[in-house]
């Protein structure tokens, strides 16, 4: 074999183990790049902590409003006797309630209602009942609800519907103006015992308290609240009956989830 040939071999020779080599690179390199890739793309990320308190507001309020409601209702052969009878009462009751400084926003008309009346007999179990579809006449009612914001006047108020000669005087239920005041108040509280808690907690873990997580009111604030009844008006007429307003109570409960650091 002449040096020539021998010469074109070893290029050749070499040619191919360059090739090789940079085959060999190239493999490598796309191998490094699939795992840096998938570095980047499904980082293993460890869940945060986290730890939850929960915490439990009461608090009493006395009321600043009471309702009244009261009801007319007179019984007549035709509507008309019976509207009459009732309307001329009703409207009597309201405007002694006005006279004593209610104002017209706070007196509320919740029902007008006409009701034929059957003729009744002793039914086997001891009570009336229908024995015809024949009308004996007609019921006309109506209730009206009163809003008193000056509690020293309810005691008045309902001694004197008493003497207007309403049939049904009921209340009064003692409440909040803004019904929102005892929630907000209840909650409030019991946020800042949760808070109190977390505190303490993340102490005694030796931690810190990070941002808030999550928050949740889990009970619907509860409240409970003063209320009486009176019926008929020879209760009613009696004098002036005590009627102690007490306080309302209104619970929270709230749960409140912190980053731990």
């Amino acid at each position: 074999m002449d040096q020539e040939h021998m010469h074109t071999l070893s290029d050749s020779g070499i040619r191919v183990a360059v090739v090789v080599v940079l085959a060999t690179l190239a493999v490598f390199l796309v191998a490094e790049t699939i795992s840096i890739g998938r570095g980047l793309t499904t980082p293993t990320r460890a869940p945060a902590d986290t730890i939850t308190v929960t915490g439990t507001g009461t608090v009493a309020l006395p009321p600043d409003i009471a309702y009244l409601t009261f009801t007319v209702q007179n019984r007549a052969a035709d509507v008309a006797a019976a509207q009459d009878a009732t309307t001329k009462q009703a409207n009597a009751a309201i405007a002694y309630v006005k006279q004593q400084g209610i104002a017209d926003k706070d007196v509320t008309t919740l029902s007008y209602n006409i009701t034929p009346q059957y003729k009744t007999a002793m039914c086997p179990i001891g009570v009336y009942c229908p024995v015809s579809n024949e009308v004996a006449g007609y019921q006309v009612s109506e209730s009206v609800r009163v809003t008193v914001r000056d509690l020293s006047k309810v005691s008045l108020l309902l001694s004197g519907l008493g003497r207007q000669n309403v049939q049904n005087v009921s209340g009064p239920e003692f409440g909040l103006a803004d019904p929102n005041e005892g929630t907000d108040a209840a909650r409030a509280k019991a946020i800042d015992n949760a808070k109190a808690e977390a505190q303490t907690l993340a102490v005694q873990l030796g931690v810190g308290l990070g941002r808030i997580v999550s928050f949740n009111e889990n009970t619907a604030p509860y409240r409970v609240y003063s209320t009486m009844g009176m019926g008929g008006s020879e209760a009613a007429a009696a004098p002036q009956p005590e009627l102690p307003a007490g306080q309302n109570t209104y619970t929270a409960n709230v749960s409140i989830t912190y980053a731990i650091q």
